[in-house]
């Protein structure tokens, strides 16, 4: 494998309320050089959690994704916060977002979102022996939370508002860590 190019420059060319665009000049190992452009992420970065209420039912959720400005299921998520690590942000955004915490947390995975453009890490989380613990969050209405049989897989695979790569991932390792 080719080092890692050498950053020649960085510059912050756009920033939002919420987002961050970097340019950085690059080196390559065999001499060639190359701008890129590329999102950046909070220094947190964020967590997906699988909510088990029992054995056998995942708790998802349907809430409105302004990015496709349509309400879609999937599991509970969030940025973590500064000073939280991945579990402790998973059981807050499961507080406020399900209505329950969870004794029994476990990080199945850390993954990026096209790491190519976008500087970010989703910390996977599985939470268990869930008991109810309802916290204020920011939403700016009710979430809903859907219970689904973790055996009903495939028909929850075909679910038209089931779109977001990154719960269909979550989904596919729990089932496969809990077989």
């Amino acid at each position: 494998m080719p080092a890692t190019p050498k950053i020649q420059s960085r510059q912050l060319i756009a920033q939002t309320r919420i987002f961050r665009v970097e340019e950085i000049d690059l080196q390559f190992s065999n001499g060639q050089q190359r701008c890129y452009e590329r999102l950046l992420g909070g220094p947190q970065g964020s967590v997906l959690v699988v909510p088990m209420l029992d054995e056998e039912t995942l708790l998802l959720i349907r809430e409105y994704s302004a990015g496709s400005h349509d309400y879609q299921l999937g599991f509970p998520k969030g940025r973590m916060e500064s000073g939280e690590d991945p579990l402790q942000a998973a059981n807050r955004e499961l507080r406020e977002e399900v209505g329950y915490g969870a004794h029994d947390l476990m990080l199945l995975r850390t993954m990026t979102i096209a790491p190519a453009y976008i500087q970010h890490h989703t910390h996977i989380i599985l939470a268990r022996d869930l008991f109810p613990d309802k916290q204020p969050g920011d939403e700016p209405e009710p979430i809903e939370v859907v219970p689904w049989r973790l055996a009903d897989w495939q028909t929850l695979m075909t679910q038209p508002d089931l779109t977001e790569a990154r719960s269909i991932a979550a989904l596919y390792l729990t089932r496969d860590f809990l077989a």
